[in-house]
């Protein structure tokens, strides 16, 4: 056994001390498993010498993914699981790497290759006040507009970005995206002739589905070039360009001459910012008529909020600006607007069960997503969503649906006693 390889499994054998790794396995340059041979659902595979250095040695979690995008390190087995090597580290009872110790002992290990060539993945430095009209814009496609064809490969057949609904856990992606979209149609309570604002419509999965199920007429808004032209392909091909408008637009650029009878937002506030949901839902709150409805379907801090610190990945290679606050803000930032809250239901297993969907999808698509992104593009987001799913399972992360109405002059919503007919 060479110096470098038993300095660094001495090195892990007290790191680790504290929090035994269960679900993972380290492999070495040279073939060997540290901690043992004991087969685990995921392998770490460390690619040189100064590997472990360059994983560990910026002490927090986003130093150790842009590791992986670097190549130092790549991960064998399910994704998911190999999170449990950051949990361990952040289970520490000095926290991540604040042990003077570890970071001197972790500094005598082989430093890292001169010059590995490999890049970090996209990322982009955003000018601008803070959720500006142009901010935003550049914010939005930055992440949408990678490539269509790259989120065909792994999304439903519908490019439904966002949690399905699952009945059983053994339900198919595209069942669960029907499902959840017939979830939003029958939360809003839609009825034939009445109008519908999609916020953030992606691909025009759901205001194809809402028009063509309910008898609707829908206009959606995205801040995304590649999908609003992907959509409004979809509403011609599915012959419904008579009642599906898809527009290049920001919310807050939305004008019309009579208020919409419901409007629904999923997976656009996480856009948003908190400090500027007073306005978001002010901005619904014009556009909706009286007795209208306002379904609001984001993710949001969980239970735990505390269990990884430092600068944040996601928003340094997947989401920039982008924020998740609690569900105790977005309802506070939703009543001052004259919002009578009706429903929360979070569905935060589902996205857990959607976003494993997603991985495994990607990963045996991953020779042609090369064909449409790099090697380290590819790794953000197989990555991310493999830490998404990790957060969802564990509570750090909900995904809140929130059913407001717009009350009448004298106070009456219009709405059933009952929530039987969703279910119906």
């Amino acid at each position: 056994m060479n110096a470098a390889v038993s300095s660094t499994r001495r090195f892990l054998d007290r790191l680790f001390s504290e929090a035994p790794l269960e679900r993972v396995s380290l492999r070495l340059w040279d073939g060997s498993r540290w901690p043992d041979d004991r087969p685990r659902p995921a392998t770490v595979v460390l690619k040189h010498p100064g590997a472990v250095r360059s994983m560990l040695a910026s002490r927090n979690a986003k130093g150790l993914g842009e590791a992986y995008l670097r190549n130092d390190f790549d991960v064998e087995g399910d994704i998911e699981e190999s999170l449990e090597l950051a949990v361990a580290l952040e289970s520490k009872r000095s926290g991540f790497f604040e042990s003077l110790a570890d970071y001197f002992r972790l500094l005598r290990l082989p430093g890292p290759e001169a010059e590995r060539g490999a890049r970090l993945g996209n990322s982009i430095a955003l000018e601008g006040a803070e959720h500006s009209l142009d901010r935003d814009r550049k914010a939005v496609s930055f992440h949408y507009d990678v490539s269509n064809e790259f989120y065909q490969l792994w999304l439903d057949r519908r490019m439904i970005y966002s949690c399905g609904y699952f009945e059983t856990p053994e339900d198919d992606l595209d069942t669960a995206q029907a499902n959840k979209l017939r979830h939003l149609c029958r939360k809003l309570r839609l009825a034939p002739g009445q109008r519908l604002l999609d916020i953030g419509c992606g691909w025009g999965g759901l205001a194809i589905f809402a028009a063509r199920n309910f008898g609707v007429s829908v206009v959606g808004v995205t801040l995304s070039e590649r999908q609003a032209e992907l959509a409004n392909e979809r509403v011609r091909e599915a012959g419904l360009s008579d009642r599906v408008r898809i527009e290049l637009r920001d919310y807050r650029e939305v004008k019309v001459a009579d208020p919409f009878d419901a409007i629904v937002s999923v997976g656009m506030s996480e856009h948003v910012g908190r400090d500027h949901l007073p306005e978001y839902f002010r901005t619904a709150w014009a556009l909706l008529r009286p007795g209208g409805v306002f379904l609001n379907h984001a993710i949001g801090e969980g239970l735990q909020t505390d269990r990884f610190h430092g600068p944040s990945f996601v928003n340094e290679h997947v989401f920039p600006d982008g924020d998740i606050p609690p569900i105790q803000v977005v309802l506070a930032s939703a009543a001052p607007a004259g919002f009578d809250v009706r429903d929360v239901e979070n569905l935060r297993e589902h996205y857990t069960l959607t976003l494993r969907h997603w991985v495994r999808r990607l990963e045996a698509r991953r020779e042609d997503a090369r064909k449409f992104v790099d090697e380290p593009t590819y790794r953000v987001w197989r990555l991310y969503m493999a830490a998404s799913a990790h957060g969802f399972d564990h509570g750090d992360l909900g995904l809140y649906q929130v059913l407001l109405s717009k009350p009448m002059p004298d106070g009456a919503t219009g709405l059933p006693l009952t929530r039987r007919d969703w279910y119906a």
